[in-house]
């Protein structure tokens, strides 16, 4: 981009005037390592509830892929279970064999044809595990009805009136690590660039971080340094296993939103290890431990937990929730908030959503060779 000083002439949708505003940095590339992305958005995580046996499909490939045609910097494979009975639902995706990997490779080619930067979430939902998809009410799912037991790090359940998930020993627990680990393996072997851990939203290794949730006597329970250790393991496996060129982020929740649980200050701690470790971005959600939680949720409501951790911990942050405008999402990373806007549910309403930044922040619009030519003659 060019100085810092200019100003560019944005023509607001809407108005009948145009504003002054600083250098679209939103659209500026940021290199990490060895991968470069062309802007600074990227593709949330976002479950579709639609594979068979943990196996992708023709949907995954074109739900993500279509936000690569649309322009996102980084595409993002939703929720992935490192074990069977790490998914959320049935119809999660999976990486715990290696069948998985043919098509979850096949997405990430598709994803790099596009200019975009292929990555995948790995995750297992603890307490969480073994509901119904939510278009048929998410309901906790018994052995009767396909569902599984689940495990987590004290026998504490999500909702009240669950079966008690299985507190995990120190011998299972340095087996999940080996299930991660392969895992990591698997999605490096499919092509991904970036590999993100899923430690956020009440799910296995957010479970934890949680005092609310852990409250175990041994290495992995009690005090904050021990809390932490099993993402602080698996992240330094992970670290190890990728390599110098490709990314690491770590996805958490900054917050549980509850009194005497997960904080900030305890995160920005963690993002302190975790940088030390040489993981790459702090991707900041909050929330998701307990049912009920008094959320203040508004427009980028979530966006000053990742400029605390972003300021205090020294770590490039992802900055989410309720983005939707190009000039909110701009304002995000010209005011040094985030070094990214990862969207969510506005990609699923507007899959070309980078592309219409681009024409609203008075950028030229990159569109595919194969829409542009005729878009661009309207």
């Amino acid at each position: 981009m060019s100085d810092k000083n200019q100003k560019t002439r944005i023509c607001i949708a809407g108005a009948d005037h145009d504003r002054e505003v600083p250098e679209i940095d939103l659209l500026s590339p940021l290199k990490i390592r060895g991968v470069t992305f062309r802007n600074r958005i990227g593709m949330s995580p976002m479950c579709q509830y639609s594979a068979k046996d943990g196996y992708a499909s023709d949907w995954h490939l074109v739900n993500v892929g279509s936000r690569a045609v649309g322009g996102d910097a980084l595409s993002m494979v939703e929720a992935t279970a490192v074990t069977k009975i790490g998914r959320i639902s049935p119809g999660d995706l999976g990486i715990w064999e290696d069948g998985h990997i043919e098509m979850l490779s096949r997405i990430a080619a598709f994803i790099e044809s596009q200019g975009a930067v292929p990555g995948i979430q790995l995750a297992h939902a603890g307490r969480k595990a073994s509901v119904e998809v939510p278009w048929k009410g998410g309901q906790r799912l018994g052995l009767k009805e396909g569902g599984w037991d689940t495990i987590a790090p004290s026998a504490i359940p999500f909702n009240e009136g669950d079966p008690l998930p299985k507190a995990l020993d120190e011998k299972e627990i340095l087996g999940l690590i080996h299930d991660f680990k392969e895992g990591c393996k698997r999605a490096l072997k499919a092509g991904f660039k970036v590999i993100e851990i899923h430690a956020a939203h009440g799910y296995l290794l957010h479970e934890f971080l949680s005092p609310l949730s852990n409250k175990r006597a041994d290495a992995y329970g009690g005090s904050l340094e021990n809390r932490m250790r099993l993402l602080l393991q698996i992240a330094q496996e992970f670290r190890r296993l990728i390599g110098d060129e490709l990314c690491l982020f770590v996805r958490i929740s900054a917050t549980d939103w509850v009194e005497k649980g997960w904080d900030v200050e305890e995160a920005i701690i963690l993002a302190k290890h975790l940088k030390a470790i040489g993981v790459d971005l702090i991707d900041v959600s909050t929330g998701g431990m307990v049912p009920k939680a008094s959320i203040p949720v508004a427009k980028g409501y979530q966006v000053p937990f990742a400029k605390q951790i972003r300021e205090n911990a020294g770590i490039k942050t992802a900055a989410v929730g309720l983005i939707t405008d190009p000039l909110q999402a701009n304002e995000i990373i010209t005011g040094g908030d985030a070094d990214f806007v990862f969207l969510g549910r506005e990609f699923l309403r507007e899959p070309y959503w980078a592309l219409k930044a681009e024409l609203e922040l008075g950028a030229q619009s990159n569109w595919p060779l194969q829409y542009g030519y005729a878009v661009k003659r309207r």
